[in-house]
């Protein structure tokens, strides 16, 4: 049998509501700052929720031709952005590799949403005559994230986009981690980009109870495994990986930020949109992802967790963690950096995963912000550490990233200190 190949990280990108670059990202994420805020793109009063957490001070003429910019939609522009940061970050000379070797996996939960929205308001105010724009297809399809990096950055190697919703970026760096250490690709730039705060993404949401309506204080509304949790802070951001094998790496000298050495995917076989309600498929991906890395569960240090802050969620992510660990979860730091973030749906599982590398970097765990004294929900262990509202210095062998998606898809990343 074939010998798997090594898989590291080399470059990252990020555009999230905390921070347009990786390091002001990061230090947003130690200091346990909110990026949720009033929505700013529409007039969100006729709508339960009128907050979110939106990229901010985004131009994306600061990386793309603007006539090049118009044809696409805000997700796809946040993933060559982010590809470009990636790039520059890793060093990697693209003019003195070979292209065919070099690929994108690109993810998004929902895809062009904004632009299936302005062109569709568009044909219903009109006469009804069909004049749709000749990008509204390219805009709005969830594969452009991938195919724009591509014709960016002329990459010519495996270029595909996923979707799982709110696991589509877990499962993108877990097939590039796949593609490369089976020798398909010598470098994938990966991740996901969502850009869902719009008419149809809150009202949606809305519809279904499941944002957050804590409209006086939206900096505390996102508040997992709290007692007063009330749902999720939508969000929209991007982040790019650079995965890469070992040996070309370290041939060109890179910088190596972490070693990915396992993955987790499976389905809960249970409910469209509810978790199984005692976490099975969520603990069996974490120890999915640890059988991959050829380790036990007491090696692994910090889980960036999942936690949405919704009623349901919360708690059966920590029955997973519980089913697998045991007693041992009480040596675990675990965090959710979605109570910062907001939950960007298809980008959220990259952007956690940068988090999770620059963590086992650091030895740094970033916090749970907006728990308070006494908001505590009897079906949730507080012995546990959930690092709340302040980050916690720890020296980290291995982390896992977790992300759940409607559906039941779900996807874990297992990341080693370099």
């Amino acid at each position: 049998m074939k010998e798997l190949k090594r898989v590291v990280v080399t470059g990252m990108g990020v555009l999230t509501p905390v921070g347009n670059d990786v390091e002001s990202m990061w230090k947003a994420l130690i200091n346990g700052e909110s990026g949720s805020k009033e929505i700013t793109a529409f007039d969100s009063s006729l709508f339960k929720t009128h907050f979110a957490c939106e990229v901010k001070d985004f131009n994306p003429d600061d990386y793309l031709d603007r006539k090049d910019a118009r044809k696409m939609d805000r997700f796809a522009q946040f993933a060559v952005c982010t590809a470009k940061q990636a790039l520059a970050d890793s060093n990697i000379d693209l003019d003195r590799e070979d292209k065919t070797r070099i690929g994108s996996i690109w993810a998004s939960g929902m895809g062009g949403l904004k632009s299936l929205e302005e062109d569709l308001m568009a044909f219903s105010k009109g006469d009804g005559t069909p004049h749709f724009s000749p990008f509204y297809i390219p805009k709005a399809i969830i594969n452009m994230g991938a195919g724009h990096i591509s014709l960016n950055l002329g990459l010519q190697g495996i270029n595909y986009g996923v979707a799982s919703a709110c696991s589509s970026s877990g499962h993108a760096v877990a097939a590039a981690f796949d593609a490369i250490r089976l020798g398909r690709a010598d470098i994938i730039f990966t991740g996901g980009s969502d850009a869902d705060v719009t008419y149809s993404g809150i009202g949606g949401f809305n519809s279904m109870h499941a944002l957050s309506t804590r409209n006086d204080t939206p900096a505390t509304a996102s508040r997992p495994f709290s007692k007063s949790r009330d749902g999720f802070v939508l969000g929209e951001g991007a982040a790019c990986l650079i995965l890469e094998e070992l040996e070309h790496a370290q041939q060109r000298g890179a910088k190596i930020y972490a070693e990915l050495v396992g993955a987790g995917m499976n389905a809960d076989a249970y409910h469209m949109t509810a978790p199984d309600a005692e976490g099975a498929g969520a603990a069996r991906v974490m120890l999915d992802a640890i059988a991959d890395a050829g380790i036990s569960p007491d090696q692994v240090d910090y889980i960036n967790a999942h936690g949405t802050s919704t009623p349901l969620g919360d708690v059966c992510e920590i029955k997973a963690i519980q089913s697998v660990w045991g007693k041992d979860a009480y040596r675990l730091n675990i965090s959710a950096t979605k109570s910062m973030t907001g939950h960007m749906m298809g980008a959220t599982g990259a952007v956690e995963a940068v988090a999770t590398v620059l963590a086992l970097r650091d030895g740094i765990v970033p916090p749970t912000i907006n728990h308070e004294e006494g908001d505590e929900d009897e079906q949730i262990d507080y012995r546990l550490n959930f690092t709340f509202n302040k980050a916690q210095h720890r020296a980290l062998r291995y982390a896992l990233s977790n992300t759940f998606g409607f559906g039941g898809q779900n996807a874990c990343l297992l990341f080693k200190k370099w």
